[in-house]
């Protein structure tokens, strides 16, 4: 089993406390870096299935596409295995690393079909190798709703896409860090024109609505 030392005295100690990877804010409520990681995923999935329809690059079907997409978003679907496998915070960054890794040497897209299997695999493959304890393939099937014998043949799946490469460097750590704090800042400067726009709206004519965010296609 693998560890990962959050150095308080770092000049990431800033950032790691920010995503909420800090053990002062286990337990306090639902940490940062799962939106933020939500978010990235989700304009990853919305950009990949924009190329595919318009038949720019090519879908890779692998053991990881479903039928059709999960009704769960992907923010409710990290949040939801956040709840229930009680895993470390630092999980999801390195389960970031993982997919990553899986992608570059598979070629697949990212997707609304195979979106959710790549979290559930990864995140649990996360959590066995840096966290002290950890619950078994059962109960992450369970938690994200896949049977036993298919979440076992996803991890055997993953582990050779990424060539078992599970060890994750502080520096790689810290740099997928600030990726996810970057995709914070880019996310802020998208909703401060929302709220601007709500406001407008509401001057002009308080009996419409606000103006409507983009609804990410599952």
């Amino acid at each position: 089993m693998g560890t990962l030392a959050l150095e308080p005295d770092d000049v990431s100690s800033d950032i790691y406390l920010s995503l909420g990877l800090k053990d002062i804010d286990k337990g306090v409520g639902v940490p940062r870096v799962l939106s933020l990681l939500s978010s990235l995923l989700e304009r990853s999935v919305q950009r990949n299935e924009m190329l595919i329809e318009g038949k720019r690059i090519e879908d890779v079907v692998t053991v990881f596409h479903g039928l059709r997409a999960p009704a769960l978003s992907v923010r409710k679907y990290i949040e939801r295995i956040f709840k229930y496998s009680s895993c470390s915070p630092s999980c999801f960054v390195v389960a970031h690393v993982y997919v990553d890794r899986f992608i570059q040497r598979t070629e697949i897209k990212l997707t609304s079909l195979n979106v959710h299997r790549l979290l559930i695999t990864s995140i649990m493959l996360a959590a066995k190798f840096i966290d002290d304890a950890f619950f078994n393939n059962a109960y992450y099937a369970k938690v994200g709703g896949v049977s036993t014998s298919e979440l076992n043949r996803l991890e055997l799946s993953f582990l050779f896409g990424i060539d078992f490469r599970l060890q994750v460097s502080v520096d790689t750590f810290g740099r997928y860090c600030l990726q996810l704090e970057k995709e914070g800042s880019e996310t802020l400067q998208i909703e401060r024109p929302m709220q601007a726009c709500r406001i407008k709206e509401s001057w002009s004519n308080k009996d419409e609505p606000p103006c409507a965010s983009t609804i990410a296609r599952w």
